[in-house]
């Protein structure tokens, strides 16, 4: 019998906001698969828990992996499971991109084959803007068990931090992927929650500021690290990678 793949995701940040339903699979799996985004990782690699010595480049992508750090506070008996490491380089071509999801699907099937089950780990919710997809659709296509968990997603956690509704009454909500160009989609009514910002921030800001928007961001939301910025002026340009800006659709979030 065919194991299951399932995408959990597992919040934020925080280990706390991580579902009941997320803590007991993960606990109950198999094997864990963990995305790894650093490209001296060419193709797939299956590793015991007693093979992962604290030197290994193994063991280094577990360190970097921040939502198998967050799954590991919430589940400590996580470190004694298998790892089905998974490149997920982050690259625009997608020829190879397809070659090596492709590749990560058939690794995962190898093992599902086998009557395991595997939990792929993913920050926020596996539904939005996640690598897990890339598996998870190729393995449904081909007819293996496939689910989902659902996690909270790092907008509605920002949200909390701030002390903030995103929608209230009619109000629209409008999920925008920063890397790609926003000029347009800024005039959207609404809230705009602006993701995937990081090396785009200098000109994200430019924008914000020039056009007076009341926009707010949490970097890093719920991790030890986080930071909070209140204004587009406030904003720094050198912003990490997990930032998330919300911006309403005036000061104040009332509507100009």
């Amino acid at each position: 019998m065919r194991g299951t793949f399932t995408g959990i995701g597992v919040g934020p940040g925080d280990p706390e906001l991580l579902t009941l339903k997320a803590v007991r699979l993960i606990r109950e799996c198999h094997v864990a698969a963990v995305p790894v985004s650093d490209p001296g990782l060419t193709g797939p690699v299956c590793e015991e828990a007693e093979r992962l010595s604290s030197d290994s480049s193994c063991a280094a992508y577990l360190e970097k992996c921040a939502a198998y750090q967050i799954a590991l506070r919430a589940v400590p008996e996580l470190a004694s499971k298998p790892k089905l490491f998974l490149p997920m380089p982050m690259i625009k071509d997608k020829a190879v991109l397809k070659e090596i999801h492709d590749r990560d699907a058939s690794a995962a099937a190898e093992l599902l084959d086998e009557g395991r089950n595997i939990v792929f780990l993913t920050l926020g919710d596996p539904t939005v803007y996640s690598t897990c997809m890339y598996v998870h659709k190729r393995l449904a296509r081909a007819g293996y068990p496939t689910a989902l968990v659902p996690g909270i997603p790092s907008f509605c956690a920002a949200a909390a931090r701030l002390d903030m509704p995103l929608a209230e009454n009619r109000e629209e909500i409008h999920i925008l992927p920063a890397s790609y160009g926003i000029e347009e989609s800024l005039r959207l009514p609404g809230t705009k929650i602006l993701m995937k910002a990081g090396r785009k921030m200098p000109e994200v800001k430019k924008i914000l500021v020039e056009r007076k928007m009341d926009a707010k961001m949490v970097q890093n939301c719920g991790m030890e690290d986080e930071q909070i910025f209140n204004s587009s002026e406030e904003i720094p340009e050198q912003a990490g990678y997990y930032s998330l800006l919300i911006v309403k659709e005036g000061k104040g979030g009332e509507k100009r």
